[in-house]
Parts: structure tokens; sequence; C-alpha cells
């Protein structure tokens, strides 16, 4: 694991305030939270927000936070998104107090259910799926009863009882509450509880082919486990009633209270597991850990810290509004504060362009010495080999060069970062016209740090000595989604960024060759990189960049 265990939030928030009232006034004694994911995909970054929050608002008050997985739809569930979301919760350096499943306690979801058919309070439905939607009204029409709602008590608890034994087949009945299908608020209208599923389930194998649904099973599970602040999302607000409905007529023990807060939004990316498996199941990206990901695992492997969205979800902070969309690079603006004074500085070519050095003695390898990151001068130095052969980038020569261009041209000098002034002598170009290789002299007394004040150059540009260079590969990424919003759109497919990932072959200087995955480096010019964790080795390095050098965000604003 990369990070330590964090230190709690300091900063307020709404739900903040509701807990500190909550204990004052003694309506709680312990602050109990959860983290309640459903295994169907990997984390993203809304779930991590959502993670800090829980986590961190236990443990500022003292109390716990649940891991509990609402496994109630094994059609679409998997032991590989358990696994998942374990390992991004400990990576992102929390560690909860116990780990439950909501299929722990279909039992006494079961007897609860058997308690309100006993109260007249839920009814077996034999409408198909649309005939349910069809009646269920409109936001200013009623819904219709169904012809199965006044059923017997007797009648109701025997076909139940026949559904939980695999009688029927799927869809032929659901277990409906009997609420209101005059309400207002279209949750309250006799919503279905239970659902015919003869599916394997990840946890419970074969042992059950009902199954309840999550506004049922999830404030069961609070009540359970004896949650005191039921944090989730907005989209849930209109649910709250029914929350308090399952728990009040399933006459549950301990009381839990749901509050909402806003989803996290981000600019140019995707928020949705849904969505974000539709990129993985039609390869649009290689997996769910693709660096272009916004899932935890694919920022992990894009060379993200958990330091940084840490102090992302942080500065987002908690609200009500559901009304904004966070800039995607303020994201960004945290892995460079993160990096900043961590990551080793080295040279890298991402597109090399030979330079022979022709007046540089032949055999001759001489040692240069560089601070390691000059903003934190404890990490101290690193030797770089230079000799008579080097690569640069193509970009930093330019035949014809246009105006205000300070890089190497025919004639021109330019400074080597670390090393000499060098002046561009000649060009080779092979049959097709293509420059392949540039000869340049060096001066010998403009060694960096020998403090020659002869004459400037205006530019500088950086290399790394040909025979010894690593080889290496480059990953260098775009957003996933052109349109800031249109991720959050239905056709989102069609706004895809074919240049969203770009890959160069290039070196790296030699005293790379020991990087490992995850290492993370600032390679000059071109920003902060990654070892990738999955494709890069000893004999070919891929680099994955995490972010760009310099970005006109301002954070504050």
């Amino acid at each position: 694991m990369e990070s330590t265990k964090p230190a709690p939030a300091s900063s307020g928030n709404f739900i903040k305030q509701i807990v500190t009232d909550d204990l004052k006034t003694g309506k709680v004694n312990e602050v109990v939270t959860r983290f309640p994911p459903e295994p169907n995909g990997y984390l993203h970054i809304g779930h991590a927000k959502s993670i800090c929050l829980n986590f961190e608002l236990a443990d500022e008050f003292g109390g716990r936070t649940h891991l509990r997985f609402d496994d109630t739809n094994p059609a679409k569930e998997d032991e590989e998104y358990v696994r998942s979301i374990q390992e991004d919760i400990k990576w992102l350096g929390y560690e909860w107090d116990k780990l439950f499943f909501a299929s722990d306690y279909f039992e006494e979801m079961y007897e609860r259910a058997l308690v309100l058919i006993k109260k007249g309070k839920a009814y077996v439905c034999e409408l198909t799926a649309e005939q349910i939607r069809e009646t269920r009204g409109t936001l200013t029409a009623p819904g219709q009863d169904s012809p199965y709602r006044n059923r017997s008590v007797e009648e109701n608890l025997e076909l139940f009882e026949r559904m939980r034994k695999g009688e029927f087949a799927n869809g032929e009945k659901v277990l409906r509450a009997k609420i209101d299908m005059a309400s207002p608020n279209v949750n309250l209208r006799d919503p279905v509880l239970y659902r015919i599923a003869h599916a394997h389930h990840h946890n419970t194998g074969d042992k059950w082919c009902i199954y309840p649904m999550y506004d049922y099973a999830h404030p069961l599970e609070d009540a359970i486990e004896g949650i005191t602040h039921s944090i989730c999302t907005l989209e849930f607000a209109d649910h709250r009633p029914l929350y308090d409905w399952v728990i009040r007529e399933c006459e549950m023990p301990n009381v839990p209270q749901q509050y909402e807060f806003a989803r996290l939004n981000v600019t140019n990316t995707v928020m949705s597991k849904r969505k974000l498996k539709l990129l993985v199941d039609e390869k649009v990206v290689d997996g769910w850990d693709d660096p272009r990901m916004p899932t935890v695992s694919g920022l992990r492997r894009k060379g993200y810290t958990p330091e940084a969205i840490r102090e992302f979800c942080r500065e987002i902070g908690v609200v009500k509004s559901n009304n904004s969309t966070v800039d995607e690079k303020l994201l960004e603006h945290f892995i460079r504060e993160d990096l900043k004074l961590k990551a080793p500085r080295t040279m890298a070519v991402v597109q090399p362009l030979k330079v022979v050095i022709t007046n540089y003695p032949e055999g001759q390898v001489e040692q240069l010495e560089a601070e390691i990151n000059p903003e934190n001068e404890a990490m101290g130095i690193r030797h770089i080999p230079f000799s008579r052969e080097i690569y640069i980038e193509q970009d930093d020569f330019m035949e014809e060069p246009v105006k205000g261009y300070h890089r190497l041209f025919p004639g021109n000098e330019v400074r080597l970062k670390h090393a000499y002034f060098i002046k561009c002598e000649d060009v080779v170009k092979d049959a097709d016209g293509n420059v392949i290789e540039l000869h340049c002299t060096y001066d010998p007394e403009t060694k960096s740090g020998s403090g020659f004040t002869g004459r400037k150059v205006k530019g500088t540009i950086h290399w790394v000595e040909a025979a010894q260079a690593q080889p290496a590969e480059f990953r260098l990424y775009e957003p996933l989604i052109l349109d800031e919003s249109a991720g959050e759109s239905a056709d989102f497919l069609s706004n895809l960024n074919p240049n969203s990932l770009q890959t160069l072959q290039g070196f790296v200087e030699d005293n790379m060759s020991g990087a490992q995955a995850q290492d993370k480096f600032q390679f000059f010019r071109h920003g902060y990189f990654n070892v990738d964790s999955k494709e890069s080795s000893a004999s070919k390095l891929v680099f994955n960049r995490i972010v760009s050098l310099k970005s006109s965000f301002d954070p504050k604003k």
C-alpha cells in the first residue's frame, strides 16, 4: 500500500454539523457510517468522494465505518468486483471496521417481509414489470391498484413461501409493498420489494431464488448493522420516505437516518458504472484499469497517488446542490502538488533525433551532475553520462525556423540541459528528404555549473546519451470525452476522443534501467510520468503520462 492512514477531515460541511449536533444532544452515542457499493463494477472517482466522506467522518468523531457489499442482484455481480473494491479502499488509505454482505441478511430480510405481509403491508402481485410501470401513474396522475392488491394475508404468505421454494419462473410474481398508489411520491406507489431470479449468487450460491430490491434491502442493512448516519447521493432523496417506511413497518429496533449530498460530476469523463462497463465491453478501453478511465484502479495505473485523490475529495467538499461539475484540471492540480517534492527529475526523449557532436572526443564518456529534484535538495544528485552521440527531441530542431523559435536550427546555438552549448553545423537526410541526424559542435568552456559567462543562448533543450539510453514507450493521454458534459449524455460514445491515447517510442536516461512499476518521475518539459504496472518490463519500460507540467487552472477560482 502506498499511503498511510489519512488524518480526519478538518473542513466543515453540513453533514459534519448534523453529526456534531446528534452527539451533542445525545441522539447518538457513537457514529457508525458505511460504504455500501454494489459489486457490479469497479469503483470510480465519485466513489472515492463517498469513501473519504464516510471513513473520515467516522474517524473524526471516534466512530466506525463498515464496508458492506449490496449484493442483491446476482445477474450483474461478480467476485472480481468484490476483490477490486477492497483493494481500492485499502489503497486509498482506509480500513473498514467490519466487512458485511447484504446477502448475509437474506434470511432476516425474508422474515421481515413476512412481518409486512402479516400486517397487511405487502402482497404478492402477478403483473408483469411492464404492467407495473404502466399502472404506476405519472407525476400528475395517480397510479392504479393492482388486481392482486387485496389478496388475503394467508394467500400472500402461501404464495411468498412458494416463491422462495422456486415454484415460479422469473418475472412470474413479485412481492410489493402496500402503501399508497395515489401518493405524490411515485416511490411510495406500491414498490416492488422482492423479485424472482433463478441465478447463481457469488456468496450464497443457489440457496435463494428470490432477491430483495435495493430500496427494501438497503434500509434493513443499515438498521441491522446499527448505522447512525446513512449518507448517500441526492438521487436517493426522493427514496427517503420509502427508506423510513421500511424501517418503521418492518419494526427494526435500530433507526438510522438517511442524509443526501451532491454526487461528483467531472468534466470530460463518464461517471456511471453502467457506461464505464460499456466502454470495457465495447473494447473502447483495454479494461477497467485503463489509465483513461476515471476508476480508482485506472487513476492508480495512470500514476495518481492516494494522497492527491484524498486532497481533491476534501477540496470539492460536501454540498446539497447537484448543479455543478468539477473541472478535471482540479484533480490534475492536486497530483502536481503532491508530486512536485516527491518525483525525481530526469530526462526522456519521446520522439528521438540523433545528434553527433563532431568535435567531442570519440570513445570518451563523462559523467555530469544534476539535481534529483531542485525543489527538494534532500533528494541529492544524480549522474548523467555524456558522449559524442546523443538523442534530442525531433521538435527541438527546425530546419527553417519560424519567428520566435529559439531551439536548434542550422547555425544556431542552444544549451543542452546539465551539459554544454552545442551549435548545429550540418543536417543529414534520408532518400525521402527526412532529417535523420544532426552534426553539431560543442564548446567545452560552456559546461553547466562552470560559471561560464562569455555569451548567452536563448534555448535550452533536453537529451539522453545514445549508447546507454534505455528504450522506452511513452503513453500520452487526453480526455476520453471531447465535450465537457458529454459524459452524462445518452450518446456519449459519439463524443469519444480519437486522440485519447498517443503511443511514442523513445529513450530515457540510463539510470532509469531499474525503474519499477508505479515509480513516478518528472521528465524535463514533458510532465509527470508513472511506470505502467501491467506492461512495463526490464527490457522495455512503459511510462504513462500522469499530467503535464503546467496548467493555467487556478484552484482558488
